[in-house]
């Protein structure tokens, strides 16, 4: 296993980080728990949950699955970066959802308790809040931090203004800030490059690109071996849209002798802004999958391949001014 600073911390992170967003829901405890101790055995030290997540199994249930794999000992809790967010609704009370200071106390409370954790080493905020100032936001991650609850802080689908506007505050405070950013980023889906990524890389912010496979499309749909999700209408549409792309880009793969999984992880891996891609298996089978993606080298030829097949942008105003 590779590994790296997340953003400019001193904290190390596995260049791949296991989501865990299945878990609990879509992939049974056993499984889970399974997956988890895989991870492990492979190296992969970054785990990634939110308190949301659980959905049709209730709120907050992958945190559970996740403390009652921490239980088991072993020192899992130990050797794992553990990372879990704030921002969405846990109940119907007005307070009990986005970035207000009563909120982000309370949610992480539950966090820990349903982790089973004393604390929390990457708290991020899963959504940008823009009625809540950032001096209330870093008031409340000030005190988590101060106790020990939480070690590093960290943004999800924020703008660059907002994560510049964020780490300006937060230096106004003598606070450390933002680490990171999770913002949704693959082969098919590049706008962070005009804005974000700069951003992120000027503030020694650490990008975690959630849907790294752009929802199974870059994971060998045309060929059927993504797993299913081509029966939904949506990711239907979505094939049609893109489909002569993703001909050339499967194409190429097999030209490289490489699996698009693969390779559209690797692509990621390969782009100076990206901290570790999030790999959310449902099944062990897929999440073995992911792990042979370390293993790619693409060089500058097959880099600009891949930008002719999904061409991406300049950071602005390059892209849109003389």
């Amino acid at each position: 296993m590779e590994y790296t600073h997340l953003g400019r911390s001193g904290l190390t992170v596995s260049r791949l980080c296991l989501g865990t967003m299945n878990f609990g829901w879509r992939t049974e405890e056993g499984e889970s728990h399974a997956i988890m101790d895989r991870a492990h055995a492979e190296g992969i030290n970054f785990f990634d949950t939110a308190n949301v997540y659980g959905f049709e199994a209730g709120k907050g249930r992958t945190e559970e699955v996740l403390g009652t794999w921490f239980a088991q000992g072993g020192e899992r809790r130990e050797r794992t970066v553990l990372a879990t967010k704030v921002y969405g609704s846990m109940s119907d009370w007005p307070n009990d959802t986005f970035l207000s200071a009563r909120n982000i106390v309370r949610a992480c409370e539950g966090s820990l308790r349903r982790m089973g954790t004393d604390w929390i080493d990457l708290y991020q905020f899963h959504h940008v809040d823009l009625r809540t100032p950032w001096e209330e936001i870093w008031q409340a991650c000030e005190t988590l931090v101060a106790q020990g609850k939480v070690l590093y802080v960290g943004s999800s689908n924020h703008a660059a203004w907002q994560i510049a506007a964020a780490n300006e505050a937060a230096a106004r405070r003598d606070f450390q800030g933002l680490v990171s950013e999770q913002s949704h980023y693959n082969l098919l889906t590049r706008h962070v490059e005009l804005e974000v990524l700069p951003a992120a890389r000027h503030y020694g912010v650490g990008v975690i690109p959630w849907s790294p496979l752009a929802g199974g499309l870059l994971a060998g749909v045309l060929e059927g071996t993504e797993g299913g999700r081509r029966d939904e209408q949506r990711t239907r549409d979505r094939i049609e849209k893109h489909r002569p792309a993703l001909e050339a880009y499967e194409a190429f793969c097999r030209d490289l002798g490489r699996p698009p999984a693969d390779v559209g992880l690797a692509w990621l891996l390969h782009q100076p802004a990206v901290t570790a891609p999030i790999v959310g298996p449902r099944t062990m089978a897929q999440f073995e999958g992911s792990l042979e993606a370390l293993a790619v080298t693409l060089d500058e030829a097959a880099l600009a391949r891949l930008d002719e097949i999904f061409p991406g942008y300049r950071p602005a105003p390059k892209e849109y001014a003389w």
